[in-house]
């Protein structure tokens, strides 16, 4: 990649500011991408933002700018968004400093602002070589999270409207889904959700064969109908419903016929049992009828000894004597039975005939 450092100044930077949802966000004569696709919303807090500002009134450097020069002659912004975004809408009059908008201040003032130097390197090179430095240089600051960086691999039309619907603050996922998902909207959380659960968890394959797709239809589509069979399974939400993968469990028993009433009353009798330490997993245990999304009570150390002195370190099944680490604590009757994690149902036994056990 080819690498130049030039200075630019905060002037021609904001010449031809535009920040617009359908526009997006362009600066330097309107030639500047300063929010491209794979680029995250603006997330600056006031305090971060003012700092921008006071950095430059002091004539204090701010930290080195990244843009990458396109073949058209264009760039867009590789490092330095939120920054740059910052000192733009304060000249653009969209938010004051110690009380002062930018048109209160002196011409010298002004002045002193918009002559303002930017050390900016020039990047040229393929988009590897784009996502490579991207990886490189976010290492400080706000760290990019997984799906932006798909972002930036994957950007094309079929991405472009899959934000539409899962990227933008108050987006239409957040409307219908925002009980049932975990994270936020600008930060990619909802767009990772609904694509690991379309793919099943290959969200790599699926961006790369739908990457320049005209629109992301059939993922909105599968979306909307995760959501409506979520609320016809289980009409009565819970806080213990956010987060729970139901996207991977609509691909499994879409087709099959539940009683929601039935499942309520076992996911009722379920909240209440005390050896159910994961709530949140009683959604995925009611259909697959596996214990590990329950993360059951195990036994206290107090327990397991109290359990290995009582049968002298022999285990019932095998009737070897072990030490007391090469052992596990068993439920005798077990849980889905009705067995309890208490003292008097457990046993100690070697670990190959627990697992023995367990396997069958």
């Amino acid at each position: 990649m080819k690498i130049e450092l030039k200075e630019i100044s905060i002037r021609d930077v904001s010449n031809g500011y535009i920040n617009n949802d359908e526009e997006g966000v362009v600066g330097y004569g309107e030639k500047l991408n300063i929010r491209p696709k794979y680029q995250r919303e603006f997330i600056y807090k006031d305090k971060q933002r003012d700092s921008v500002i006071e950095t430059i009134k002091k004539d204090f450097p701010l930290n080195v700018m990244y843009w990458v020069k396109n073949e058209d002659g264009t760039f867009e912004v590789l490092d330095g968004q939120q920054r740059t975004i910052s000192f733009c809408e304060y000249i653009d009059g969209k938010f004051s400093l110690d009380n002062l908008y930018f048109h209160n201040l002196t011409d010298t003032e002004q002045e002193q602002i918009l002559n303002y130097k930017l050390m900016v390197y020039f990047c040229e090179g393929d988009d590897k070589e784009k996502l490579d430095w991207f990886k490189i240089i976010n290492i400080a600051g706000e760290k990019l999270a997984d799906q932006e960086l798909r972002n930036a691999i994957y950007t094309g039309t079929w991405l472009t409207d899959a934000k539409r619907h899962f990227s933008k603050s108050g987006c239409p996922a957040h409307s219908i889904a925002s009980d049932y998902l975990k994270g936020s909207a600008i930060r990619q959380d909802y767009l990772e959700t609904a694509i690991s659960w379309i793919s099943n968890g290959n969200i790599e394959q699926y961006m790369a064969d739908n990457q320049h797709k005209p629109n992301a239809n059939e993922l909105w589509l599968y979306f909307q109908s995760v959501i409506n069979w979520i609320k016809a399974v289980f009409p009565n939400y819970r806080k213990e419903m956010k987060g729970v993968s139901f996207g991977i469990l609509y691909n499994e028993f879409k087709n099959k016929e539940f009683d929601a009433k039935k499942l309520e009353k076992e996911i009722i009798k379920l909240m209440q049992d005390e050896d159910v330490t994961k709530k949140s997993g009683i959604y995925e245990y009611v259909l697959t009828e596996n214990e590990k999304y329950l993360n059951i009570r195990a036994f206290t150390d107090k327990q397991k000894r109290e359990a290995y002195e009582k049968q002298k370190g022999i285990c019932p099944k095998c009737k070897e004597h072990f030490e007391l680490d090469e052992m596990e604590a068993d439920h005798i009757k077990p849980w889905h039975e009705g067995g309890k994690t208490t003292e008097k149902n457990c046993q100690i036994l070697c670990k190959q005939c627990n697992r023995t056990k367990s396997g069958k």
